[in-house]
């Protein structure tokens, strides 16, 4: 099987924008669509609580004529047209959806923050972790969630294999980022995120890009859009991760990153196994 993950910030702008941007982003939808992926996983979708719009559902069937989908949107307490997630699968697949709450600090899991597919074999969860934010006054926060999102998808490997993706906004490694030297008390590379990420692998999963490249350099998945010549310089990080059980790392074939051209932000990461 093939899935995708993307942090598309803003599928609601890709649905009803004419914006440059907007445009960009769905030249990239149509790159992930000639992957002909089993599952795409979109984080930060921002799509408003009320739900989506006809317009909406009528653009998702225009780009996704093959996929049924199920979608989380931020919930009455939290930040309006914040966050979100959505999962896509191909019409001939068979699985169940849920929202987890993970008992998160608050607002934490009105966000719109994970969307869970149990297939017959295996577990399919997406992320959206919490940024520790501007000063890092979210950090304590994102700690308790790095363990509360831990303890959640170990309870699910109980039961059958996992595999979790999505924007985990932490680099684990220096190796993960382009300018380590100078990023240590930056939000997504303190001691504190990146311990929190280890002890989520340490307890029985893996992250399948280092698996199979080895200590690749170069590689990543966000540029800086405040940056103009963050992607032309690759001054990036890696924060978008495939995971999985480690009982079935030796399934997965490909994991890598897929070109999103011109456009900064997060780049789409894909993965393949035999599950």
């Amino acid at each position: 099987m093939k899935f995708i993950s993307w942090n598309i910030d803003s599928l609601n702008a890709a649905l009803t924008s004419d914006s440059n941007r907007a445009v960009m982003t769905r030249e990239v939808i149509e790159t992930i669509k000639k992957e002909d992926p089993d599952v795409i996983a979109l984080q930060e979708t921002k799509l408003p609580q009320t739900g989506l719009s006809k317009k909406h559902k009528e653009k998702l069937e225009e780009f996704f004529p093959d996929y049924n989908y199920v979608h989380v949107n931020s919930a009455e307490g939290a930040r309006k047209s914040y966050a979100g997630c959505m999962t896509l699968y191909k019409k001939d697949l068979d699985c169940n959806s849920n929202f987890p709450i993970i008992d998160a600090p608050e607002p934490m899991d009105l966000e719109g923050r994970m969307v869970t597919l149990e297939f017959e074999d295996f577990y399919f969860t997406q992320v959206y972790t919490p940024n520790a934010g501007n000063e890092l006054k979210r950090l304590s926060d994102r700690q308790k969630w790095d363990r509360k999102y831990s303890d959640y998808i170990v309870k699910l490997d109980k039961e059958k294999p996992v595999i979790a993706a999505g924007d985990f906004n932490v680099a684990h490694e220096e190796i993960d980022l382009a300018h380590p030297e100078n990023n240590h008390m930056s939000a997504g590379f303190t001691d504190e995120e990146r311990e929190g990420f280890a002890y989520i692998l340490s307890r029985g999963f893996t992250d399948t890009f280092r698996y199979l490249n080895g200590n690749v350099e170069g590689k990543y998945t966000w540029w800086a859009q405040r940056v103009k010549t963050s992607k032309i310089n690759n001054s990036g990080w890696r924060i978008d991760y495939f995971l999985v059980s480690n009982r079935i790392k030796d399934n997965v074939s490909r994991s890598d990153m897929i070109d999103s051209g011109k456009r900064q932000d997060h780049t789409p990461i894909v993965m393949e196994i035999n599950i």
